[in-house]
């Protein structure tokens, strides 16, 4: 975890949003995983208004008060929503091309910067990272970083709204009983690639929390964790406050 910011002509998803946003649709943006048969994300996706959001993102965006800092934030469909109710909203991502798109879409205030990067300042009373904001942090060891830095830019009385999903259904038997190794690096691990056209992003590490994993690493960071919300298929909304 760097400081880094995408190469405009190494952003698969970056390039992808360009030409929905350009030309009203894009081409198969493919996601490839050691772990996982191939899968696609649909760009459409990422351009959702409100009424189109799942119930758990809704939820999020109810919540959200005072000043909000958007982390990872794509196309910008969760800043817009929120802009578009009066609130004032920064969205901030590493990718130039999604930043270029969030500004023509009208979202005033937009940075390209990564998370960690210490020119980032400012205190927010909503902190959002939805569509699995935990993958931030790559792997465990990097999730006491992610939660002490999102503590850094937390307002007294802020909130750290953020979304995540129990991978441990992929591994569970028809009895219920679990197949995970142990011994294995934590099964929320993941590794991804995504793929636009001729375009081949780096692979990246995603990290998917429990509920109770995320509590717990939450109460190390000083951060107390509320699980506001479950979807039905073991994603969930946590809240973390001071």
């Amino acid at each position: 975890m760097t400081n880094a910011i995408l190469s405009p002509n190494n952003d698969p998803m970056g390039t992808a949003i360009r030409d929905y946003h350009q030309q009203g649709k894009a081409a198969r943006l493919r996601v490839l995983s050691s772990m996982f048969e191939e899968d696609e994300m649909p760009v459409a996706h990422l351009f959702r208004t409100l009424d189109k959001m799942p119930p758990l993102e809704q939820r999020a965006l109810g919540m959200a008060q005072g000043r909000v800092l958007d982390v990872g934030a794509g196309a910008g469909c969760h800043a817009l929503a929120l802009q578009e109710q009066g609130m004032e909203v920064k969205a901030i991502d590493i990718s130039p091309l999604s930043c270029e798109v969030m500004k023509k879409r009208g979202i005033k205030d937009v940075e390209c910067v990564n998370l960690f990067d210490q020119q980032l300042q400012g205190k927010y009373d909503t902190l959002l990272l939805l569509m699995n904001g935990t993958g931030i942090a790559g792997k465990l060891s990097g999730l006491p970083k992610l939660l002490n830095r999102l503590k850094e830019l937390l307002e007294e009385g802020g909130q750290i709204l953020i979304d995540s999903s129990d991978l441990k259904y992929i591994y569970e038997n028809e009895d219920g009983s679990m197949d995970i190794d142990l011994n294995a690096p934590y099964y929320g691990e993941v590794d991804y690639q995504m793929v636009y056209k001729n375009i081949k992003g780096e692979p990246f590490d995603w990290l998917y929390t429990d509920p109770m994993l995320l509590a717990s690493v939450g109460k190390q960071c000083g951060l107390k964790c509320q699980i506001i919300e479950q979807g039905e298929h073991y994603d969930y909304l946590a809240k973390l406050t001071l």
